[in-house]
Order: structure tokens, then sequence, then C-alpha cells
């Protein structure tokens, strides 16, 4: 699945068009922002089969700003704890590691959404409600871990806040192009930018150094053109993935309009997954009251 130059490992596949120049802009840039320090370490530290919940207590609590935030994110009715969780330890018994590790994506690459305006309130309502509907699609569905759906739906758009960090006229001449002239966000970036937010959050993913799947699904969320011999749980979580952000676009989350009129019941994701009009219409509702109930613990 991967195209090799002088050494070099890409993460386009053979039929993904190859940016060669954004991926040196990207792997090379050192303005960036970073996934924050204690996600790294919690990642590391789950990956060791030692790894005790007090020291990942430790470890998270050693960001008052992030610890703060697994709190609050674990009280909400997302992760349907019966009872109130006071204390980092609690909320990693009860939660299971794979859970903390998501949770603290979550809490901390909020900062990534920095200034704190408009157009990165709504990132991050979209991105939030994403990850929330990718989970819950993973779930009744199964064909994917709700956990890697969780942060598929998550990351899907960040390359959209990188690309307005980098240059936040270019991107607001982006999304201006959407409303004035009623195209997707998709045709005005192609306008304007040589390169695409699946692109540029694909190679963000690979910088920060999460796995090559999640990197796939965030690269591929707007497509779903598959090689005959893709792993089928690639193929499951782009799936999923691409689904969760037509369910936001359906319901008018972190968007400026609503697409009532997008079929989702005749998407690519929704037939691979096997969700028909009937199942679509009750996760659609399910998702937008759980998103309406617990948006604010991930304000």
């Amino acid at each position: 699945m991967y195209a090799a130059d002088s050494g070099t490992t890409h993460i386009y596949g053979r039929k993904d068009t190859m940016n060669r120049d954004l991926e040196i802009l990207i792997m090379t840039a050192s303005d960036l922002p970073t996934i924050p320090v204690v996600a790294t370490k919690v990642m590391q530290l789950i990956e060791q089969e030692s790894a005790t919940a007090k020291e990942l207590a430790k470890v998270v609590a050693s960001d008052p700003a992030v610890a703060a935030r697994v709190l609050k994110i674990s009280n909400s009715s997302f992760y349907g704890c019966q009872r109130q969780i006071q204390t980092l330890s609690h909320a990693i018994v009860v939660l299971g590691f794979a859970t903390l590790k998501s949770l603290v994506v979550a809490a901390s690459v909020k900062q990534v959404y920095q200034p704190y305006g408009l157009t990165e309130k709504l990132l991050w309502e979209h991105s939030f409600g994403a990850g929330l509907a990718a989970r819950m699609i993973a779930r009744e569905t199964r064909m994917a871990s709700e956990e890697e759906a969780f942060l598929g739906g998550l990351f899907h758009d960040i390359g959209k806040i990188i690309m307005n960090t980098m240059n936040r006229q270019l991107f607001q001449d982006a999304t201006q192009r959407c409303y004035n002239d009623g195209v997707s966000f998709e045709e005005a970036e192609r306008q304007v930018y040589s390169y695409t937010h699946a692109e540029v959050g694909g190679l963000v993913i690979k910088k920060w150094n999460f796995p090559d799947m999640l990197m796939h699904a965030v690269l591929n969320h707007h497509l779903f053109k598959f090689a005959e011999d893709e792993d089928p749980a690639q193929i499951n979580l782009t799936c999923v993935v691409g689904l969760a952000n037509m369910l936001c676009h359906k319901a008018g989350i972190g968007i400026r309009e609503l697409n009532d009129d997008l079929d989702l019941a005749q998407t690519v994701p929704a037939q691979r997954l096997g969700l028909n009009e009937q199942r679509l219409e009750i996760l659609l509702e399910r998702f937008t009251e759980a998103y309406e109930k617990d948006k604010s613990f991930f304000s």
C-alpha cells in the first residue's frame, strides 16, 4: 500500500494522489501544533503490558488542564458511568485503558484548536460530533473498534485546523467560497490549494505517530475507492469515519448550514456497513440527542 521514493515511506496508497511537496512541508515544519506531551506519554505507557492505573493517573495529573477535562468528559453520558467519577484512578479503573487513551487524546487535543474564534469553535464542535457519531456507528455495526472510531472521527478534519494555522487568510478564502458560491469545502479547497485537508490531516496523524489505520481513515474519509486486497478492517474504519462526518452534516453540527437533502442510505459507507434507511434514521436521532446532551462536557 505504500510507495517508496529515495528511501522515504509515503502515506499515499497506490490509488491515492501523491503530493510530495506537501509531505515534506508537513514533516519538516517546526511551527505546526503538536500532540500534547501528556497524550504521547499515555499512549506509550499503555503499550507497556506492565502499566498500572496509578502510573497512568500520575502521567495524566502532570497536566492539570488535561486532567480536569478528562474527569469532566468521563462523567458525560457518552461513557455511560452509573456513578460520578471523582478521581483519575477511578476513571481509569471504570473506563479501562483503551477508553482512557482516546479520552486523554480528546481532552488534550482541544488546545490545538487555538485561537478559539468562530472558525475554531465550529471545527471543534464538528470534530467532537464526528467522534461521538463514529463511536456510536462502531457500536451499532460492531465493524470497528469504538475507540479507534472515536479517534478517527475526532481527527478526520484536523487538516482544516492545520491549514487554518498555516495560512489563516487562505483558509478563510476557501471557507467564504463555500458560503458565497454554495459549493462544498472540498470544491472550494481545490480552487485555493494544491492539496486537500484530508491529505494534510493524514500527514499530521503520521507525524504525531498514530497508527497507520487511523492515518488512512483520515486521509480517505471522503474517498471510498478501495483496492481489491484492502484490509477489511481498514475499509470498515474508513467507512465509519466517513459516515460519522455525513451524520454531522445531516444534523448541521459544526457547520453553518445543515445538509438536510443528504440521503445517507445511498452513500457508500452506509451500504458497506449494512445500514439501511430505518437504522440510519434511528442512529441519527440517537446521535443528535447524545450530542446535545454531552456537548457541554467537551467544551
